[in-house]
């Protein structure tokens, strides 16, 4: 089967582009003995069935983020029959540079010209087809968020993969002193070279370049020859004295002067026309009226998932007792073994049902129209002087908006910060965001029976404790942190289909992990009532519970063990106190104490093992700990206060 992978540089609309031809047929698979992930879906082009592999973005192929190095180790495995290059045409002259590299390769490559819509907006016309003869390479231009072009840039695809001749990237050449300096390297290397790469579909001069960009992974392979490495720094001290710069420089300016050329030989530059976007972005990221506009989003943000949540919750709640639960367990008697398993079995089903699934939708909706705005970028630089007085770099802004969504993703994506120490107290500060799970406790608990503005408090008291925390971890551990470079892609507004398929990509996850565990966990809690378990649980527990936190006592079931999931926090309590209506069996005080203590408990085991993986056990604990610590500390507070 013929197999193209989509590869571009991150808000390129690559995975607009693989959205159009996959959608919902996609799925996710992990890079081997990796925790990266990428998309892979069978389509149909011209009546052939082909792979299309949807490649995690990079902006160059070498890296030092995992993400982006799994998918430049993907290209150079030479896996793919084709490649297709998702190019944003708005900043065209700095894409090429990763086009360049591409080319290096010596794969049969199509560009898919993108956003062009927004680069002639942006007073760019660009002369495709002389651009296509200078690379060699077929170009199609595209407007992906509708889906223009898409179709021929697959079926042209298809065309290369069965006749590489289509595709001939013309490589150009550095200047002649680089020249010859990666000429002297290729005469230098071992005839065992290709040896240690033959894993890689790539030459000698692709190997010198790399080396020259002081690329870790190569030179990691050929750091025991000393003789050749002894030739090697020779030549490299020689170029870096000619030009007064790092060898990895040299390279990354002579790659941004070809693609410069290339950028002013082919587009021409109009006036562009000071849209309303541009007046907008005056008015986001203003010093003063942004940190405005950014709450203002925020609380409507969670005012759309509550209002949605609430208005679903109910009517589904009450027709799932009246007319299937109820009617099930009269049937089968309450106190019997069969009666239980099937009451856990239909509770599981119906949490996931009338309780999660009206938070979990309207929360992955607002999340994927904040990130197809562009607004997402937008918050994060307004708060990067923010974290830096924090004393974290600027980047720990997107692990930490992600968290929202759920904390195991983003403790991945604290990959990007660059010290050890940012990475690990970025992930702790994450175990501190309501994820969805979480979410649906202050929502559906706080917010469904006290009302918005109750919930929407323990959301700030979640980011007043996360400042304090991340100030105080901070400068425990004092560093200076550098400055945030951040690209901020044009606002638009989002294609409805598009952004419903990345819906549906992020509600599989709850629909096929989380909903089945859900089920489980509810049979098993169900088992434990029936043999005198939870009894036993509770009791031990109850100085916490109900001593200290002034919750009933059979609410410490549902309050430790959320820790398998926070989604199952209010099935567990409704099924422990025997109603799902809440507010006869616990008054205001105790459900705002209940849901405080489930904000900032550890979020689940999954995220934990995640930092485990990450940073090792020690950290993890520390984390955990802190976590409880917190918790216990505000939910006493909590109850003593309300």
């Amino acid at each position: 089967m013929i197999r193209i992978a989509l590869a571009g540089q991150p808000n390129s609309g690559k995975s607009t582009v693989f959205n159009q031809v996959a959608g919902y047929r996609s799925i996710t698979s992990n890079f081997p003995g990796k925790t990266v992930a990428y998309f892979i879906s069978k389509v149909s082009i011209e009546g052939e069935v082909v792979e299309v592999v949807d490649l995690p973005g990079t902006y160059s192929l070498t890296s030092s983020d995992e993400a982006e190095l799994e998918a430049r180790n993907y290209i150079l495995r030479g896996e793919a029959d084709v490649i297709i290059n998702v190019v944003d045409a708005t900043v065209l002259s700095r894409s090429l540079e990763f086009t360049l590299q591409l080319m290096q390769l010596g794969k049969p490559i199509v560009i898919c010209l993108n956003m062009m819509d927004e680069a002639e907006h942006k007073g760019l016309q660009i002369q495709v087809d002389k651009l296509s003869e200078k690379l060699g390479i077929p170009i199609i231009p595209t407007v992906a968020s509708r889906g223009i072009g898409v179709s021929k840039v697959f079926s042209t695809a298809l065309k290369v993969a069965k006749n590489p001749s289509v595709s001939k990237p013309v490589l150009p050449f550095f200047s002649s002193d680089v020249e010859e300096a990666i000429l002297s390297i290729i005469e230098a290397m071992p005839e065992d070279f290709p040896q240690k790469f033959k894993d890689m579909k790539i030459d000698k001069r692709f190997l010198a370049i790399k080396l020259l960009e002081q690329d870790e992974f190569f030179w990691n392979k050929i750091r025991d020859n000393r003789d050749f490495i002894k030739r090697f720094k020779s030549i490299q001290s020689k170029i870096e004295a000619d030009r007064g710069m790092p060898s990895d420089l040299v390279i990354a300016s002579e790659r941004h002067a070809i693609s410069m050329a290339w950028f002013e030989e082919t587009v021409t530059v109009v006036h562009a026309e000071i849209g309303l976007a541009h007046k907008m972005d005056d008015l986001l990221m203003h010093p003063y009226f942004g940190y405005l506009i950014a709450a203002g989003a925020l609380y409507l943000f969670f005012m759309f998932v509550f209002t949605f949540g609430s208005a679903l919750q109910e009517p589904l709640l009450r027709g799932f007792n009246r007319y299937i639960i109820e009617p099930s367990v009269a049937y089968l008697g309450k106190d019997t073994l069969t009666g239980k398993l099937v009451n856990g079995l239909l509770q599981g089903i119906a949490g996931g049902l009338t309780v999660n699934l009206p938070y979990v939708l309207p929360l992955l909706i607002g999340l994927a129209f904040l990130e197809d705005t562009g607004y997402l970028p937008r918050a994060a630089f307004m708060l990067d002087t923010f974290m830096h007085r924090m004393g974290l770099h600027g980047k720990a802004v997107f692990p930490m908006l992600l968290g929202y969504g759920c904390s195991v993703p983003a403790i991945m994506a604290t990959r990007i910060m660059e010290s050890k120490r940012d990475h690990a107290i970025t992930s702790s500060l994450v175990l501190l965001i309501p994820c969805s799970g979480r979410t649906i406790v202050i929502l559906g608990l706080v917010g469904y029976y006290m009302g918005m503005n109750a919930a929407f408090a323990i959301y700030l008291l979640d980011l007043l404790v996360i400042v304090i925390v991340g100030f105080i971890i901070s400068h425990l551990k004092p560093e200076v942190t550098p400055g945030m470079i951040l690209e901020i892609p044009e606002l638009r507004w989002p294609v409805p289909k598009i952004m419903l398929l990345k819906v549906w990509l992020r509600l599989k996850e709850f629909l096929i992990v989380a909903w089945p565990l859900l089920i489980i966990s509810s049979v098993i809690l169900s088992l434990m009532d029936f043999y005198g378990f939870n009894d036993v649980f509770n009791t031990v527990i109850a100085p916490l519970t109900s001593t200290l936190l002034g919750l009933p006592i059979s609410a410490g079931t549902p309050l430790i063990l959320s820790i398998l999931r926070k989604e199952l926090a209010l099935i567990m309590l409704s099924e422990a106190l025997g109603t799902w209506n809440l507010s006869d069996v616990l008054t205001e005080t105790q459900m705002f104490t209940f849901a405080v203590f489930t904000t900032f408990f550890i979020p689940c085991f999954t995220s934990i093992g995640m930092i485990v993986k990450e940073l090792g056990w020690k950290t993890a604990v520390k984390s955990a700990f802190l976590t409880l610590i917190i918790a216990v500390v505000l939910a006493t507070l909590a109850r003593l206060l309300i």
